[in-house]
């Protein structure tokens, strides 16, 4: 079936130039029946680099991740990986949809970390890790199982392999979480408010993980309210209101010195808060 262009730069050839970015994301709109929720979105990540998305609720931060993996799909504008374009393909000068096996593999390199976890709640954490590794990467049981114990174990959660979620802590569960994005070995992390759903106690351990995981070097875009947490790790941090990003920056200028009235205000009720 074929899909309406959804912006320029769709006709890229597979494969990257060495120059090109990790995630280059063009002009994304998104609408839900009539309200435009992303107006026009335009963000580069470079490999290696962190992203921290910050801004009030209902600004289209969580929408545009799930844009970026296409669980959303777009209305205008492209998102590539490694210049490949996710979500449509070219054949033959027409844009079509992607084929969902296709598609599977171009999110395969993209992790997501949700809010809620979204664990399995019949099978065991290693069994949690290991599910997408022998289903996905068509890896053995054997293998999928030893690479499971092996990032539960950079996870902090070494001793926690026959734990069901629900023997689980909140922050052990979003650990479990990080662990199988990690099994699938992505270019790209993408973790949506990571900790909101955790009691303020718990929220420190699955930080730290991350902190790890950056300082490891990898590709991270985060939507988070954790502003502190977002000052120290991230390489730039972009503020989004009404679907738009109003101001983007190193973490020193969005943060400490805010330039946009949005920015100032939101990050002033913060303080205050």
């Amino acid at each position: 079936m074929s899909a309406t262009a959804p912006g320029p730069g769709s006709d890229l050839a597979p494969g990257a130039p060495a120059d090109e970015p990790l995630l280059r994301i063009v002009d994304v709109h998104k609408w839900f029946a009539e309200t435009h929720v992303l107006r026009g979105i335009d963000l580069v990540v470079n490999a290696g680099e962190i992203v921290a998305l910050i801004g009030p609720s209902g600004s289209g931060k969580s929408t545009l991740l799930r844009c970026i993996n296409h669980l959303e799909e777009r209305d205008a504008g492209t998102v590539h990986i490694d210049g490949r374009l996710v979500g449509f393909e070219m054949q033959r000068g027409v844009l079509y949809r992607q084929r969902e096996r296709a598609l599977a593999r171009e999110r395969q390199r993209m992790g997501m970390v949700f809010q809620h976890f979204n664990l399995f709640a019949h099978m065991t954490a290693a069994q949690n890790v290991a599910y997408g590794q022998y289903r996905v990467l068509r890896r053995s049981r054997a293998e999928a199982r030893r690479t499971a114990a092996e990032l539960l174990d950079r996870v902090g959660l070494g001793d926690k392999l026959d734990a069901y979620p629900a023997q689980l802590s909140g922050g052990q569960q979003q650990r479990v979480a990080i662990a199988r994005s990690l099994a699938l070995d992505p270019a790209l992390l993408l973790f949506d408010e990571p900790t909101s759903a955790l009691d303020a106690e718990l929220v420190g351990e699955v930080l730290a993980v991350i902190r790890d995981l950056a300082e490891q070097g990898m590709t991270m875009v985060i939507v988070t309210h954790e502003i502190s947490f977002a000052r120290e790790v991230a390489d730039v941090v972009a503020f989004m209101a009404d679907g738009r990003i109003v101001e983007r920056g190193t973490a020193a200028a969005v943060i400490d010195s805010p330039s946009h009235p949005r920015t100032i205000g939101f990050l002033r009720r913060i303080n205050s808060a």
